[in-house]
């Protein structure tokens, strides 16, 4: 991929391409149009960019999608439109989607245990509460476990390990955000289906959407990591995102049970009771690998700022690349500026707004916040 200094911001209804829901087209891009015709202001969004580039230690890419038109991109130099990012635990969401379309093909069941797929490894010994443990109770971070079994970060977790830690609570009953468990997900999608979780994902989600190529760390057991490891670029985020908030419906395809979305968006587990550090948008509950947030939306995120938010309600999604350890400051951005601004129809076209907007997208570069003084 070449690795371009150059920063877009495509903000021309001139340069509207065919996408999903208009119709097969030979790039598979989202179509482009303007904020105003969507029904949100050119200042809006400019008064969020730089917002979050003061604020936000550091920003790599943004993009904002209404009514299934891409109305705002940016990338903060060096990064670049056609450049892979590391998802890392946003990467739990397609693990996820995964287990989604292998129980729509029967391959499993949410309520499977989870030794059922791993008879060999188990322990001889193993504990009421393993023995109890489904593949829901994986999904949502609620597989029993007091602590996060410890890994390597660079070779990833171990079947082996996962299940020789002790499962101290009853599955189901405690939430603990739990990596490792979202690798047994992915193992238990290659058990199922003879494939990894990228292979599998290959024609059943990423060709359609459109996702070129896509990069999912392996570990030395052959399986996707699962939970953190996967490569893609900020518009696969949004097309991922978009396919979500399309209730699984991609161009005149159900890739995904409604069904599904819609379980895998609801509120499983309470984590109100999260640790602390954390702020409101990460006590909101827990879904099937999806984060609840504030304002009835959902999310999948990642360490260092990797976003995909979903509005519902404001037909919107947002993705967001970054190395950052702000990522309340990202969402409350979001409610800040875009979530009031959102109206119920197009506004008047404003050439000298969305010539601001553009001048001020111009000047972004990846930097550290500017420190607040008192």
């Amino acid at each position: 991929m070449k690795r371009t200094a150059s920063l877009y911001l495509i903000l021309s209804a001139s340069l509207l391409l065919a996408s999903a829901g208009t119709g097969a087209a030979a790039d598979k891009s989202l179509p482009r149009s303007t904020p105003e015709s969507q029904g949100i202001s050119s200042s809006a969004v400019r008064e969020y960019i730089e917002a979050a580039d003061k604020e936000i230690n550091t920003l790599h890419s943004f993009m904002l999608v209404r009514h299934g038109q891409v109305i705002a991109e940016a990338w903060w130099t060096p990064e670049a439109a056609d450049k892979k990012h590391v998802m890392w635990s946003l990467s739990k969401s397609f693990t996820s989607t995964a287990v989604g379309l292998a129980v729509a093909e029967g391959k499993l069941g949410l309520d499977d245990p989870v030794l059922k797929f791993f008879t060999a490894e188990a322990p001889a010994n193993a504990s009421d509460n393993l023995k109890a443990m489904r593949v829901r109770d994986l999904l949502s971070m609620s597989g029993g476990h007091e602590v996060e079994p410890k890994f390597p970060l660079d070779q990833g977790p171990s079947v082996k390990a996962f299940l020789a830690q002790p499962v101290t609570h009853q599955p189901g009953t405690f939430f603990r955000y739990n990596t490792p468990g979202t690798y047994m997900l992915s193992a238990i999608v290659s058990k199922a289906t003879g494939q990894t979780v990228l292979d599998y994902l290959t024609p059943r989600l990423f060709e359609p959407l459109g996702i070129e190529n896509p990069v999912w760390d392996a570990t030395a057991e052959g399986y996707s990591i699962g939970g953190y490891g996967l490569f893609i670029r900020t518009e696969d985020i949004a097309k991922f995102g978009q396919l979500y908030l399309q209730k699984g419906a991609w161009n005149g395809k159900q890739l995904l049970t409604q069904k599904w979305v819609e379980t895998a968006t609801a509120k499983h587990v309470d984590n109100s009771k999260a640790p602390s550090g954390r702020t409101s948008d990460w006590q909101q509950g827990y879904g099937f690998q999806f984060w609840r947030c504030q304002n009835n939306c959902f999310r999948g995120d990642g360490r260092d700022g990797q976003i995909c938010l979903v509005m519902p309600e404001h037909d919107a999604v947002i993705a967001i690349t970054a190395q950052t350890g702000q990522m309340q400051t990202e969402l409350d951005l979001v409610w800040k500026h875009l979530l009031p601004a959102f109206t119920a129809s197009a506004l008047p076209a404003n050439d000298v707004e969305m010539e601001k907007l553009k001048q001020a997208a111009a000047k972004l570069t990846a930097h550290p916040a500017i420190k607040k003084t008192k």
